[in-house]
């Protein structure tokens, strides 16, 4: 703790000292309805600090669900973290996407490889990757069942990334599949 952290603690229990002195000189013959009324403020008090606690938690949780209009074009919502998200079902299993418009094709995480059913053991990391950590080898493989809202996307070529990431990346070689896209309003529309 530093000279201000100690000055807020003096300051903290001054006013706490103050604030319960009064509340005993002024119940002073029903100690039992003061106890009541400090059980309730203390809870209000834990609510509030466990409420701000978890906001950071609550607000980056998974983003809404994208959406397909009846033109048909798709709307994804923007994050709390001001990124762009989509799932993709690759061999059955859903792959959570941040949509990364500097990235110039899709990479897998080694987790997100090994849940759709391949081994990242077992690839030959052959290519290599610029990211904003340094260089990072990276093994291509192709997605045969790859589908989005429940329509089948084709083969896809990806990377699997063999250095630590936290979440798959989208990148514009499967972007370029939709004709347009526009960011407007916190709404990020891929139109067909």
């Amino acid at each position: 703790m530093n000279s201000d952290d100690y000055g807020r603690l003096i300051y903290l229990v001054i006013l706490a000292a103050a604030i319960g002195g009064s509340m005993l000189l002024s119940y002073r013959g029903a100690l039992g309805k003061l106890a009541q009324q400090l059980s309730i403020w203390g809870l209000i008090f834990v609510g509030v600090a466990a409420g701000y606690g978890l906001w950071s938690d609550i607000s980056t949780s998974r983003p809404r669900m994208a959406v397909i209009d009846d033109s048909g074009t798709l709307q994804l919502p923007q994050a709390a973290d001001g990124h762009y998200y989509l799932s993709l079902k690759i061999n059955g299993q859903p792959v959570d996407f941040m949509i990364d418009t500097g990235a110039s094709d899709v990479v897998l995480s080694q987790a997100d490889a090994t849940r759709v059913g391949i081994d990242p053991a077992n690839l030959r990391y052959s290519g290599e990757a610029s990211t904003a950590n340094g260089t990072v080898r990276t093994a291509r493989v192709t997605l045969d069942d790859v589908e989005l809202a429940g329509v089948d996307e084709g083969a896809l070529t990806a990377w699997v990334n063999e250095g630590d990431l936290d979440m798959s990346l989208l990148g514009m070689s499967y972007l370029r599949r939709f004709s347009s896209m526009a960011i407007s309003g916190g709404v990020m529309r891929l139109t067909r």
